[in-house]
């Protein structure tokens, strides 16, 4: 490991200083250097490199579970011990979770409430017949964006988006209607959300009964009544929004965009879904 050190830090150190630091020789370093690669060796240096090449084309997000499947999948036979290891000494990890902060939903208003059917019940066993509803937003130079989003628990697919720079019903309606465009419900699917005035007003009640759909909201102030949809936005701004700045709306828009309908929907493994991607996981219903 220090004639490796050394090596790797040719170019940043003298020779002479690292091997006096290290209490190695000179003749040790190059007898070491000039040694035949063992096979072992010279497997651990190639998966090292495609480690690092992998971790970067899944955005920096991918810990050893995932970037496990993700090589084998790709014909790189290896254990999630070995990996890890690697990943470790290469100094490779998956981008640190923040703690998630709820935000107070205001439910001060006249609108009815509906019961909290869904009850924590986070899966279904097909597509829409479970969806969940909530709001975020996301800091840019020319202040706040908010993002709705509507999610089907089955494969945890954002099935319907909205963003702008304010969070009246339409937001939220555009989100609902993108959903219902796209993936046709038959009547009967359970919608969930928060007790916020943007699902409880009568627009937004009027678009789930034309659609057929069934109201569920979470209890006053419990944030873990709709825990699919938050651990949504947590994973968001971890792998996302939080590594960035954006100087424009548009600009976090399309970031957010990319990521929703190229990388997550698409792409990202779920641990949840056995870690296949939303598309995938549905594909494999049929």
């Amino acid at each position: 490991m220090r004639f490796a050190f050394i090596q790797k830090h040719r170019d940043d150190w003298p020779l002479s200083m690292m091997c006096r630091v290290l209490s190695v020789s000179r003749s040790g370093f190059y007898a070491w250097r000039d040694r035949p690669i063992s096979p072992r060796r010279q497997f651990k240096e190639e998966l090292a490199e495609v480690i690092h090449q992998v971790h970067q084309e899944c955005r920096g997000v991918y810990g050893s579970p995932r970037l496990t499947v993700e090589l084998n999948e790709r014909g790189v036979r290896v254990c999630e011990n070995t990996v890890a290891k690697i990943m470790r000494q290469e100094g490779v990890a998956a981008q640190v979770r923040r703690r998630f902060v709820p935000q107070t939903t205001d439910s001060n208003h006249p609108h009815p409430i509906a019961a909290n059917v869904l009850d924590r019940q986070f899966d279904a066993a097909l597509p829409n017949r479970k969806w969940v509803c909530d709001i975020t937003y996301v800091r840019t130079d020319e202040g706040w964006l908010y993002l709705a989003g509507v999610m089907d628990l089955c494969s945890r697919r954002i099935v319907g988006w909205a963003m702008d720079q304010h969070m009246r019903a339409e937001l939220v309606s555009e989100a609902l209607k993108m959903a219902v465009s796209a993936r046709r419900p038959a009547p009967g699917l359970l919608h969930h959300s928060d007790r916020g005035v943007q699902y409880a007003c009568g627009d937004y009640r009027q678009i789930l009964q034309a659609n057929g759909i069934a109201c569920s909201m979470s209890r006053t102030g419990n944030c873990w009544d709709n825990a699919a949809m938050e651990s949504f936005w947590s994973t968001l701004k971890r792998e996302l929004v939080n590594e960035e700045r954006y100087a424009t709306c548009a600009q976090a828009k399309a970031s957010i965009f990319e990521y929703i309908e190229v990388f997550y929907n698409r792409k990202r493994r779920h641990s949840s879904l056995g870690y296949v991607s939303p598309e995938q996981f549905e594909a494999s219903l049929n």
